[in-house]
């Protein structure tokens, strides 16, 4: 049974001085707001209605957190770059999410969600230089892998690698796809890494 299964819903917060106690395991989820991040939860969590994912990109306006174990949480970071969002809600955002980064002490990681047609747009790129100037390893997650045939995301997922040098960062990139479950595997290796996860070796 996958650890990632046993996760439950803790709390929303509007930003992160009410987020709990800074203890801990954190490792965060973001992406645009139409990247498939809340689809990439229920399938790491192998639960389809722990991160709502909705019609309209966009609605997750909080920081979401969910409990893995005592010490070990799933944090679901507001979906960012979407047009119909007010300029002063997308200022807010940023503010929170830079701050996540920059000042909260139990993220040990985070994962960017980006399309894989569509990777390193302006704010993916902002978010991951946040995230390497706080020290923080970063995994490119490319959602949708599935819309591409094999030899094309392969050839997508070489060229954004390469791409993600410029972050001169503990930047790593991989593909996924949450119809298919394509890259699961490799997602729970980072993440156990991250957590601590003892992996059994066969």
């Amino acid at each position: 049974m996958s650890h990632y299964s046993q996760a439950k819903f803790s709390i929303s917060a509007p930003d992160i001085t009410h987020l709990g106690p800074d203890e801990g395991i954190e490792i965060a989820f973001a992406g645009r707001s139409n990247a498939g991040k809340s689809s990439a939860l229920n399938k790491l969590t192998r639960q389809k209605g722990l991160a709502r994912t909705s019609k309209t990109p966009g609605r997750t306006q909080l920081i979401n957190v969910f409990q893995l174990d005592e010490n070990r949480r799933l944090i679901d970071l507001p979906g960012y770059g979407y047009a119909k969002v007010p300029i002063a809600i997308k200022k807010k955002w940023q503010k929170s999410l830079g701050e996540y980064l920059q000042k909260r002490e139990s993220i040990k990681g985070l994962v960017v969600l980006m399309d894989i047609r569509h990777p390193f747009k302006d704010l993916d790129q902002e978010l991951i230089h946040w995230a390497v100037a706080a020290d923080l390893p970063v995994l490119a997650l490319l959602t949708k892998a599935d819309k591409l045939k094999s030899g094309k995301r392969k050839n997508q997922l070489m060229m954004v690698r390469e791409a993600a040098m410029a972050f001169c960062g503990d930047v790593s990139v991989d593909v996924f796809s949450s119809l298919s479950g394509i890259g699961l595997e490799n997602l729970e290796r980072k993440l156990d890494s991250w957590y601590g996860y003892e992996r059994k070796t066969v």
